[in-house]
C-alpha cells in the first residue's frame, strides 16, 4: 500500500506539472494611481490604464478617480499620513508647490534612472515643463494632461452677423459681440468666475505679474499684485460689457456652465481649455461650424506665451520597490508617441513632448476636421520663451487663493463690489493665505 501511495502522489504531481500548476505563476505587481478627472475625461484615464495592463504581463495598475483635482490632493495627503497612499497621484497645476515642499515624492528623474529608463528631459516643451520644474529646471513630476486656454467661437453665428475671421484682440471681441447682439443673439460671449482664463492666462499673455518674487518662484514671502496690473482695466471692461448684456455670466450654479452654453449655441464665444475641444466636437449639433483661436490680447500688446493648465503625475515615496518598477513602466508607456497621439485624439489635451507633437503633425493629425485648431494651443504655449511672468504661478495654498479671486469676481459682476474693491479684497485675503503657508513651511527653501 505504501508503494501504491508513493506512485499515486508522483502521478498527481506529474499531472499538476502538466496542467501548469507548478512552478507557480508569479503574480502581477499591483499598484495604485489616483486621479482627479471625472466624466468623459475620467473614462479616458481608465482606458489608458486598461491599455497599459494589456500591454505587458508584469504589472497591474489600479486607477481610481477622486472626482476632482482638489479632492485628489486632499485624499492623497490624508492617505499618505495613514500610510495607505497610492504609488502615483495626479496633481493639478495649483497643487504643485504643496507637493514640492511636502518631500513626499520620488523625483521623476531619479525614478526613471533607478529603473533603467533614459528620458530626454529637454524633449518636454518649456512652456509645459517649467510649470512643474525646480528653479534649476529639474522635473519633479511628469507632465500628463496638459492644456492651455483658448478662445472658441461659432463660425456660423459669425457669418450670419457679418463678422469675418477670428477675433485677435479684445477690441475685435467687443465689435463681434455688438454685431452678434444686433443679429439677435442673446449671449454673444459667455464667461464664468473661473480665474484660470480671465485672470491667470490674461496676465501671462499680457506680461503682467500675478505676484511678487517672480510669481512665487523666488520665495515663499511673495505677495499678490493683481489689484495693481492691467487686470483691473480688463475686468472693468468685462463689467461694462456685462452691464450692456454683451457678455453673460454662465455657471453651473445658474444652470449652465460655459462649455454647455457654447455647445448648445446659447453663447457664441467663450474662453475655455483646449481639453474641451473633444467635448465640443462630440456634443455640438452635427454640421455646426465652429473654431478656436489663441486668447485675444489688447491692441498694442506684445503677446507672450500662455500658461500650461491641467496636471502632472507625482510618484509618492514609501511604497514597495516593486511598485516603483511598475510606476516607471507605466510612465514610460504613456510617453510613447503612439500613446501621446491616442491620448490627444480621445481627449483634446495637447502632446507634452516635441517628438510627440512632431509625430502627430507628420501623421496629418491636425489636418483632420475633428482636430483642426488644436495645434494652436501649442503655438500659444510656445509663442515666446517663458519669462518671469509666463513661467507659471508658484503660490502656496493656490487653490484657496483662486477661490478668493473667484469670490471677488462674483461680487464684482453681481454688483456687490467695484472692480478695484473686489481685487483689493482678493489680494488681502490671498496674502493672508500666503502668510499662513509661509509660516507652515518656515525655514524651507524653494528648489
Amino acid at each position: 500500500m505504501k508503494t501504491l501511495g508513493v506512485k499515486l502522489s508522483m502521478a498527481v504531481a506529474a499531472l499538476a506539472v502538466g496542467l501548469g500548476a507548478t512552478p507557480a505563476l508569479a503574480e502581477k505587481v499591483k499598484f495604485e494611481f489616483w486621479y482627479g478627472l471625472s466624466g468623459d475625461l475620467g473614462e479616458r484615464v481608465q482606458d489608458t490604464c486598461k491599455k497599459f495592463n494589456e500591454s505587458q504581463a508584469d504589472y497591474q495598475i489600479v486607477c481610481t478617480s477622486q472626482n476632482g483635482y482638489p479632492e485628489t490632493v486632499q485624499n492623497a495627503i490624508a492617505a499618505y499620513r495613514a500610510k495607505k497612499h497610492p504609488a502615483i497621484v495626479q496633481v493639478f497645476d495649483g497643487g504643485t508647490l504643496d507637493l514640492m515642499l511636502s518631500g513626499a515624492f520620488v523625483p521623476a528623474k531619479k525614478l526613471m534612472e533607478d529603473n533603467g529608463y533614459k528620458i530626454d528631459w529637454a524633449n518636454y516643451f518649456g512652456g509645459i515643463a517649467n510649470y512643474y520644474a525646480t528653479s534649476k529646471g529639474e522635473l519633479y513630476s511628469f507632465p500628463f494632461n496638459s492644456s492651455t486656454a483658448m478662445f472658441y467661437y461659432n463660425v456660423d453665428a459669425f457669418t450670419k452677423a457679418g463678422i469675418e475671421g477670428a477675433p485677435q484682440t479684445w477690441e475685435d471681441v467687443e465689435a463681434a459681440a455688438r454685431k452678434l447682439k444686433a443679429a439677435g443673439y442673446a449671449c454673444p460671449l459667455g464667461f464664468s468666475f473661473d480665474t484660470w482664463a480671465t485672470v491667470e492666462q490674461f496676465s501671462a499673455i499680457h506680461n503682467q505679474p500675478i505676484a511678487t518674487k517672480n510669481n512665487g518662484y523666488d520665495g515663499l514671502d511673495t505677495e499678490l499684485v493683481i489689484n495693481k496690473t492691467k487686470l483691473v482695466d480688463h475686468l472693468t471692461f468685462f463689467k461694462k460689457m456685462t452691464d450692456e448684456g454683451l457678455f453673460v455670466v454662465k455657471t453651473k450654479q445658474l444652470g449652465m456652465d460655459v462649455v454647455p452654453a457654447f455647445t448648445s449655441e446659447t453663447c457664441q464665444m467663450i474662453q475655455s481649455s483646449i481639453a474641451d475641444h473633444g467635448t465640443v466636437g462630440k456634443t455640438i449639433k452635427p454640421g455646426t461650424k465652429w473654431d478656436v483661436t489663441m486668447l485675444p490680447v489688447w491692441k498694442g500688446t506684445e503677446r507672450q506665451n500662455s500658461l500650461v493648465g491641467g496636471a502632472s503625475l507625482w510618484v509618492l515615496n514609501n511604497r514597495p520597490e516593486a511598485e516603483y518598477k511598475g510606476a516607471a513602466a507605466f510612465l514610460n508607456f504613456i510617453a510613447q508617441p503612439d500613446m501621446v497621439e491616442w491620448w490627444s485624439t480621445v481627449t483634446g489635451y495637447i502632446p507634452v513632448t516635441k517628438t510627440g507633437f512632431d509625430a502627430m503633425k507628420a501623421n496629418g493629425f491636425y489636418d483632420k476636421p475633428a482636430y483642426k485648431g488644436r495645434d494652436k494651443a501649442i503655438a500659444s504655449l510656445t509663442f515666446t520663451p517663458t519669462s518671469a511672468n509666463t513661467r507659471g504661478i508658484r503660490l502656496g495654498g493656490f487653490p484657496q487663493i483662486r477661490k478668493e479671486i473667484s469670490d471677488a469676481m462674483e461680487g464684482i459682476f453681481f454688483g456687490k463690489l467695484t472692480v478695484q474693491a473686489g481685487l483689493d479684497q482678493a489680494v488681502e485675503r490671498g496674502n493672508a493665505i500666503l502668510r499662513r503657508f509661509e509660516k507652515t513651511y518656515a525655514g524651507r527653501a524653494l528648489n
